[in-house]
């Protein structure tokens, strides 16, 4: 076990290794800069010029490589280009926590309904359920989560003014941030499933054990739904990492101060330092949550091996 989790952190590290490349390079690529006279309009060009060798911008991009990587190496994800005085690691302390705990809501809800209901449509096959269940399915599956945000904010606070629309200083400012988060991922979770649960139903073992006399109820909790359970393992990890990052656009749009809305507004203001920053973030964080889950496997199932 040892062996194979310092292997898949190895395996990690070079993967981060190439995101944090392609990001670089990828944003040097494209016209103009944080401080571009497009960007900075009615500010001499000295000063641009001057502002640039502070953040060290007028370097060759070889060399400015190197400097991130090594400052990166020391845990330095470097300096705001927009925020004056403001660090990347102090943006993520300070939007983390909010975008965890919003996410984690997110999670929570998404797996408390979308398992159950997975469930009801295999049990229900072809009945009214299973249909209710995969309309909802496949509304959640097909509608952007913008327009469900926009919706949502439409209804319950312009209209019937049930909820508030921005912050989060009660309750009430969770409740449509945490169900945005949550419609689309109860949706697939609920299809992988139904599609996972028929899959189990059909093996020998449980009908075994329905001739054996036992309750249904003891069939589908005791075996179906252990066996059946994996494929939403699988697609948990990375939605754990996304939503504890946040989501940028329900972010953004809810003016929840997470790290969502750093993203959103860094790619906007060419921010190179924050956007590789939350970019390196976000990639650990799936990196983590992924070897979690090939752990959880062998947990859950016996018949998963962790091969060294």
């Amino acid at each position: 076990m040892v062996k194979y989790i310092i292997k898949r952190l190895l395996a990690g590290a070079l993967s981060l290794f190439v995101l944090v490349t392609l990001t670089f390079f990828l944003m040097h690529m494209i016209p103009g800069g944080p401080f571009s006279p497009s960007e900075q309009r009615n500010v001499p060009e000295k000063i641009l010029e001057q502002i640039q060798d502070k953040y060290g911008l007028n370097d060759p991009v070889p060399v400015q490589y190197a400097r991130y990587l090594g400052n990166l190496l020391h845990g330095d994800m470097g300096t705001s280009f927009k925020k004056q005085d403001t660090t990347v690691n102090e943006l993520i302390a300070n939007g983390f926590p909010v975008s965890a705990q919003v996410g984690a809501l997110g999670i929570v809800a998404a797996l408390a309904v979308g398992i159950p209901l997975g469930i009801i449509a295999a049990i229900r096959r072809g009945k009214m359920a299973d249909g209710v269940a995969m309309v909802f399915a496949t509304i959640g599956v097909s509608v952007p989560s913008f327009v469900i945000c926009v919706l949502m904010m439409y209804l319950f606070c312009e209209k019937w003014k049930i909820f508030p629309s921005y912050g989060l200083t009660s309750w009430k400012h969770y409740v449509l941030p945490v169900f945005c988060m949550a419609f689309s991922q109860i949706a697939y979770i609920t299809r992988l499933m139904r599609s996972s649960m028929l899959e189990t139903m059909r093996q020998d073992y449980i009908r075994t054990e329905r001739a054996k006399g036992m309750p249904e109820y003891l069939v589908i909790g005791k075996y179906a739904l252990k066996n059946s359970i994996l494929p939403v393992v699988t697609y948990v990890g990375p939605l754990i990492a996304t939503l504890l990052t946040g989501t940028f656009i329900i972010e953004k749009l809810f003016s929840i101060p997470g790290l969502g809305r750093y993203f959103v507004s860094a790619i906007t203001d060419r921010d190179y330092s924050v956007t590789l920053g939350l970019t390196v973030f976000l990639g650990a964080m799936i990196i983590v949550c992924n070897l979690v889950v090939d752990i959880m496997y062998a947990i859950i199932d016996p018949r998963v091996k962790i091969t060294e």
